[in-house]
């Protein structure tokens, strides 16, 4: 069976319902603290449409992780800082994780979140042939976050990823998935879909528009 796309954002738990009231750069209050995304091949092309529909005031943490040669230097953090609302940087090691900014993982680390809550750096074996694994990103996010975490699985070309949202899932967390037809590579959302039937399959702009959606409320 394919999983069934959105009536609309609203139906998301932590959206709100279309037309509602967004006023400018006053705190989102969401139903998440954190928002962790993972991809591999074709995963940009999905971010770029995704990050820049984040807005200003956020209080979640966003932490992204793709698969990236290890031998050079990330670029994601310098071309996203330019299109985004919110701050963002590449991770480090022991980083307080600060509500509002979004953290790409650095290539040859594995990127989990631990106690405090922080960022942290490891160099154990890959994973699926990947480091750094959207599996050790969202499972540590997972066990931090429990039910208040928001988990979003992009195009790439394995399985990385799909243990990870099973494990936001049984958490009590919230699982999309970029929907396969709609991936340059579908095989990791296809692969996450078969293991989580429960994730909701949405396309890059039906993501973007949760993400914009966000409810809002002025601050004092």
């Amino acid at each position: 069976m394919t999983p069934r796309g959105p009536d609309l954002p609203g139906d998301v738990p932590g959206a709100e319902a279309p037309g509602a009231e967004a006023p400018g750069a006053a705190a989102v209050d969401c139903a998440w603290d954190a928002i962790v995304i993972g991809g591999s091949s074709g995963a940009i092309d999905a971010l770029s449409i995704l990050l820049p529909a984040l807005p200003a005031g956020l209080r979640a943490s966003v932490i992204v992780v793709l698969h990236l040669p290890a031998d050079r230097r990330s670029l994601l953090s310098d071309i996203f800082s330019y299109r985004c609302a919110l701050p963002v940087q590449e991770a480090q090691d022991q980083q307080t994780i600060q509500p509002g900014h979004v953290y790409f993982g650095p290539p040859g680390y594995h990127l989990l979140v631990d106690r405090g809550p922080r960022l942290a750096l490891s160099i154990d074996p890959p994973v699926h042939f990947s480091r750094p694994s959207i599996d050790v990103l969202f499972q540590s996010a997972a066990d931090c976050y429990g039910e208040r975490l928001l988990g979003v699985l992009l195009s790439g070309a394995n399985e990385d990823g799909a243990e990870g949202l099973a494990a936001i899932h049984a958490a009590g967390g919230h699982a999309l998935v970029q929907a396969p037809a709609s991936a340059a590579v579908p095989a990791m959302p296809g692969a996450a879909l078969a293991l989580v039937p429960a994730a909701r399959a949405l396309t890059p702009d039906e993501i973007a528009a949760v993400f914009a959606q966000l409810p809002t409320r002025r601050l004092p």
